[in-house]
């Protein structure tokens, strides 16, 4: 007798089955300039990294959302994209763009 076999779903982005290397790209440099953003927001010396990596991401963030396909890539871009609004938002308060 045939049994299934249940595997766990496999982590990514691409949940239509098709490639998508522009908007992957895109959801990757977000993330990293999201977690970048939000990580040096708590030291306050670093207000100029912060506030431009938060800029950064929220413009490939909102391209991003602009182009993306898929509802995980949107998942992804929407936490990344909040990250780094509040790391730009913090840095802004800290001292600005060019201190």
């Amino acid at each position: 007798m045939a049994q299934t076999v249940h595997r766990m779903p496999a982590l990514t982005l691409n949940t239509d089955g098709h490639p998508h290397p522009r908007e992957n790209t895109l959801v990757g440099v977000t993330a990293v300039l999201g977690a970048i953003s939000f990580i040096t927001s708590f030291f306050h010396n670093l207000h100029l990294l912060t506030s431009w990596t938060g800029l950064f991401g929220i413009v490939t963030g909102l391209l991003g959302m602009y182009i993306s396909v898929t509802t995980a890539e949107r998942f992804v871009l929407m936490i990344t994209l909040g990250a780094s609004a509040i790391g730009f938002y913090l840095g802004i308060a800290r001292g600005g763009l060019w201190g």
